[in-house]
């Protein structure tokens, strides 16, 4: 199989505007490349300004005068449950092009990602008949309770690095808190996103209610961050272009926004570790810091893991990596590549692409990194990890902080003590103790610092897509009135 290219037919290329696929305005189109050989998958209609006029001022009828903000959260949430049910039926075509776009791992898609995302449909419709104000008592003779309503028309503007899951990130929540949407996918992934706007259809959501719009972030995502009849804005994407959209936002009509933003996460393995519990770990992961009575043994060990590391396609189900995203992110991650090189650190194994063709890296060990080096500072997004020593909890802590992001990091320990204190010092959204990168429906995701502030993921995600509106009412003849 790892032979054969998959290619699969591909079905929806138009932009999903009101519940059917059209044309963009312009006539424009782009090209989608497969990562594993850089050939043209297919042509995607480019949406941009006007398409996101049109698709706002749907989801805005759908939201002003349609039903689905109207309906009783319990309605909501069976529509959602057939949503669910058709992603789930759908699983392998969401996979392949997943798979097929982005190089990420077929069998992980099949077995997690989309699985994982009809799960999370299913979790938030759960929620949705569940979302309730409160009653207040007031000092006066005066009756107050409080509204939770949906925010309105929100922008979702999705990477490429999950693009079914985290597509469900923001799209499950906001459905269920009745809201109507504008999604813009990655230019890199839009074709699950397409593909599983057609299911939403079949499953009875409204038209106008979920609308998505491929295109480019300058044209397209600019335009919903800057929109005046969007009320919100969820990003998953760079500080630099988070910090884009924060301005936009501001220079319109002042709508909040939610950002996930980049990380330079770090995991810190201490003495007591398991070490090769450690190394399972440490393969999520780009800045490991081991404590030094057990950094020698640690190297070797990350060293000869690298041995049985298979790359290749993404649809073989015995690859371990597939290729990088596009040809943008495998030059940029080369250049991190050379950048370490001649800041100092020292290539254990890897360091050069991968293949004759397509964008796979060979994934590279650097040792003897020191905290100002870019490759210790700046998110890869690729196959690299960078190896630092260090002794003391104090000095694993001021290690970890030591970074313009906040998103998550990995504790390795078996001292209950160490845990505890690493927890509560580190300055991260998400703490991982003895795993990383776990992820859940029921755990709240987002960072602190330049990594962006807001979450996704957890029954308060859905919280960001409503608004509170309080309510007083007099109990008798008052002297207010």
């Amino acid at each position: 199989m790892g032979s054969e290219l998959k290619k699969p037919e591909i079905k929806f290329t138009k932009l999903f505007i009101n519940g059917e696929f059209v044309d963009a305005v312009s006539g424009r189109t782009f090209e989608t490349i497969d990562p594993r050989t850089g050939d043209v998958i297919t042509m995607v209609a480019e949406g941009d300004k006007e398409d996101v006029d049109l698709a706002v001022d749907a989801a805005r009828e759908a939201f002003d005068h349609g039903k689905w903000p109207r309906l009783t959260g319990f309605e909501r949430g069976k529509i959602m449950m057939k949503f669910a049910d058709l992603i789930e039926q759908h699983v392998e075509e969401i996979a392949t092009l997943d798979a097929l776009e982005v190089g990420k791992l077929f069998l992980l898609n099949k077995l997690y990602d989309v699985p994982g995302s009809a799960d999370m449909l299913r979790y938030f419709a759960g929620a949705a008949d569940k979302i309730h104000g409160q009653t207040l008592k007031m000092s006066g003779a005066m009756h107050g309770y409080t509204l939770k309503e949906p925010i309105g028309v929100v922008g979702l503007i999705i990477p490429w690095n999950f693009p079914a899951a985290v597509f469900f990130f923001k799209v499950a929540p906001a459905l269920a808190a009745g809201c109507t949407m504008v999604v813009k996918p990655s230019e890199q992934s839009s074709l699950s996103a397409l593909y599983i706007a057609h299911l939403a259809k079949q499953a009875g959501i409204p038209d106008g209610v979920l609308n998505v719009v491929s295109g480019f972030g300058p044209t397209a995502g600019a335009a919903i961050a800057s929109h005046m009849d969007i009320n919100h804005v969820s990003f998953t994407g760079s500080t630099e272009v988070g910090r884009s959209i924060m301005e936009a936002a501001a220079r319109s009509n002042l709508k909040p926004v939610s950002l996930e933003l980049a990380g330079k996460s770090p995991l810190i393995i201490f003495d007591d570790a398991d070490i090769n519990k450690a190394g399972e770990v440490c393969v999520a992961a780009s800045r490991v810091y081991v404590q030094e009575g057990i950094y020698d043994e640690f190297v070797e060990k990350a060293v000869a893991s690298v041995k049985y590391w298979k790359i290749g396609d993404p649809f073989d189900p015995e690859v371990h990596q597939g290729p990088q995203a596009d040809k943008k992110q495998f030059e940029r991650i080369l250049g991190c590549i050379e950048q370490g090189k001649k800041e100092g650190a020292t290539i254990l194994t890897g360091g050069k692409a991968w293949g004759e063709k397509g964008y796979y890296i060979e994934p590279t060990i650097f040792a003897d990194v020191t905290e100002d080096m870019v490759i210790a500072k700046e998110e890869i997004f690729g196959p690299v990890m960078s190896l630092m020593k260090f002794k003391t909890i104090e000095e694993a802590i001021q290690k970890a902080n030591n970074t313009k992001y906040g998103l998550a990091a990995g504790i390795v320990t078996k001292n209950l003590d160490i845990a505890n204190r690493m927890s509560r010092s580190v300055r991260a959204g998400n703490i991982w103790i003895n795993c990383y990168s776990a992820l859940d429906r029921n755990l709240p995701f987002g960072g602190f610092k330049m990594s962006g502030f807001g979450k996704d993921l957890g029954i308060d995600s859905v919280e960001k897509y409503m608004q509170i509106k309080a309510v007083v009412t007099p109990l008798y003849d008052s002297p207010w009135l």
